[in-house]
């Protein structure tokens, strides 16, 4: 079987398999459609109410409605740096829209975290939960029911999936979804890494760990490694939610400004008020899922969007599963190198021709559905084609898509890997997901004794004490969704790779998440059953033998007299109570698994 048989075989299955849901979220888009232009159903005094605080120009076209009206949805806030672009973007969809004889209204903000700020810290226990928050929180926005299109600003982890859960609720109405990019390159990747690694060994302090992480991170916009707020900016753009090369020009260019106009103005030429109607609902079905899923592989992007993609395809009527991820894999070659399954940034990858060069080659190999709707026009072709900056708007010119750099991006026919950059793993543990595109062949297969912990900073302790220098599976469970909301765990990653570094055959198993910047040190993550569930990761000891195999794809209990151990329950109170973790035990307590897309709808 071709890759290309397996592509549709998968497309086949998933739509298969979602015939039901499609169509009953299908039919109920039909109905919004079919009410026409929501402003016309609006008393006068809903209407006054709406527009009481527009300018007099704007105001009169809103209330008659025989000019379109954009909503837009932001994600701003200063603590995030790659929401921090987003303060004066507002003001230049207003003008944009006025240039066009219509109208725009910021229809509401959501919230936005930074998992860098919360890695490791209590708070990281809201961060997956507060993807539903945020798609809920749109949907408050857009509820006003005055709106003709909708454009969405958002780039980071869980903003992106549950912006998109929202836009889907809304599939009747166009949606568009606006970037920032990410901040210029600071201190290269692989000396930021270097210096955790040295901060962990205690070999230099934490003056020097924090002026390397100033130096990363360092100005407005996405950290430049490719986590999972790039790695949403990659799906955006492969799944035809915003417009083609849009995702990695840096905030502070003209190209930026110019980028956000025509988006924009994008979002109001679709409208059902003019000839190119394109509501959300037909942009995002499960053609623009398997692209996406592609385009994770082929990047080698973060093992984040195994759950998040899992909950924006629900959110359209469409169910993926692991599976699907997994037999994908196989046939997707790796042909992007980007930190951290390289040594590049993201900058560094648009600059040798980025997405449009992988979406090429893709396209060259058959990979990719090209019978697509995007927001930008019908089929992926027009992702292949090269913006260019022309006085202050953004043309889209047809120049041959070739990479500028074989050693970050390469062709079709000389992948870096065979097969994509995910793994499905599954066994008598249950299943969980592996980030196998930045681990070494020589580690993709681990089997040694365990060590079992129930929070990071149990196996920080037991690093420094010297209790893990041997040969070691670090198992960290209670970490799931209804445990304590899946928090990432991210700081393990420099404790681990030390060890890795001594000559010890080292992996981490979790039923919780890691970064998107998941690294060298092979990780079963998103385990699931959960331990709270009752999975086989509760009933574990320390020095069970288990072994993660990610070349079989096995995660395997080498004794099995385990399954008669009664399950070790832990006093997880503590993770209940502070910084408003409160507020969200109905969240937890009603949340999915990992792999059914840790959703509370």
């Amino acid at each position: 079987m071709t890759g290309q048989d397996t592509i549709k075989k998968v497309t086949d299955r998933i739509r298969e398999r979602s015939a039901i849901t499609r169509s009953a979220y299908i039919a109920k888009t039909e109905r919004a459609i079919a009410q026409g232009p929501s402003r016309t159903r609006l008393t006068c005094g809903n209407l006054s109410h709406a527009f009481a605080a527009s300018c007099p120009k704007d105001k009169i076209k809103q209330a008659l409605g025989n000019a379109p009206n954009l909503g837009i949805i932001t994600a701003y806030n200063d603590m995030v740096s790659a929401h921090q672009p987003y303060e004066n973007y507002p003001e230049l969809i207003r003008e944009a829209a006025r240039s066009m004889n219509a109208t725009a209204q910021v229809a509401g903000g959501v919230p936005a975290m930074c998992d860098g700020i919360t890695q490791g810290q209590d708070g990281m226990d809201i961060s997956l939960l507060s993807r539903d928050l945020i798609a809920m929180a749109a949907c408050v926005g857009l509820s006003h029911n005055v709106f003709d299109s909708s454009v969405y600003l958002g780039v980071c982890d869980k903003i992106v999936p549950g912006l998109v859960t929202a836009a889907a609720t809304f599939g009747h109405l166009p949606a568009v979804f606006i970037p920032a990019g990410p901040m210029p390159s600071g201190l290269p990747n692989s000396e930021k890494a270097r210096i955790r690694q040295e901060y962990t060994k205690g070999e230099v302090g934490q003056e020097e760990l924090l002026k390397a992480e100033m130096a990363s991170y360092h100005s407005p916009g996405t950290c430049t490694f490719y986590g999972t707020a790039n790695s949403n900016q990659m799906l955006m753009e492969f799944m035809g939610l915003q417009l083609p090369g849009s995702s990695f020009i840096n905030p502070t260019s003209e190209m930026r400004e110019a980028f956000t106009r025509a988006a924009a103005k994008r979002a109001l030429e679709v409208t059902i008020l003019g000839d190119n109607f394109t509501p959300f609902a037909h942009v995002l079905d499960e053609r623009a899922i398997v692209n996406g899923i592609i385009g994770l592989n082929a990047t080698g992007g973060s093992t984040n969007l195994l759950i998040h993609l899992i909950a924006m395809a629900k959110s359209a009527g469409v169910v993926i599963t692991w599976e699907d991820f997994a037999d994908i894999s196989e046939v997707t070659p790796l042909l992007a190198r980007i930190y951290p399954n390289g040594m590049a940034d993201v900058n560094h990858f648009h600059a040798a021709g980025g997405l449009r060069v992988v979406i090429s080659e893709l396209l060259r190999g058959g990979l990719l559905h090209n019978d697509v709707t995007t927001v930008a026009g019908d089929g992926l072709e027009l992702y292949t084609k090269a913006p260019q900056l022309q006085g202050e708007d953004v043309v889209w010119l047809s120049s041959p898509a070739q990479t500028l750099d074989e050693k970050l991006i390469c062709k079709f026919e000389n992948p870096f890997q065979e097969k994509g950059g995910l793994k499905r793993l599954a066994g008598n543990l249950g299943t969980a997901v592996m980030k196998v595109s930045a681990v070494a062949p020589e580690h993709h297969i681990v089997e040694a004794p365990i060590r079992v912990f129930h929070n990071q900073d149990q196996v920080k302790t037991a690093f420094q004490n010297g209790e893990l220098n041997r040969d070691v599976i670090v198992v960290v469970r209670y970490q799931g969704p209804k445990a304590n909301g899946m928090p990432e765990l991210h700081n393990l990653t420099p404790i681990l790779a030390v060890l890795q570094e001594r000559g010890f055959k080292v992996a981490l198993v979790t039923d919780g998440r890691m970064s998107g910047a998941s690294g060298k040190v092979p990780a079963a993550i998103h385990v699931s059953p959960e331990a709270l569930d009752g999975g086989p990761i509760a009933r574990l000891h320390n020095d069970d033998i288990l072994r993660v195999d990610a070349t079989q794809g096995l995660l395997e209990i080498l004794d099995l007299s385990v399954f008669e151990r009664e399950i070790t329950k832990p006093d997880l109170s503590s993770n209940y109570v502070g910084l408003g973790r409160e507020l969200f035990a109905p969240l937890r307590e009603t949340i999915g698994s990992a792999e059914t897309g840790a959703t509370t709808f």
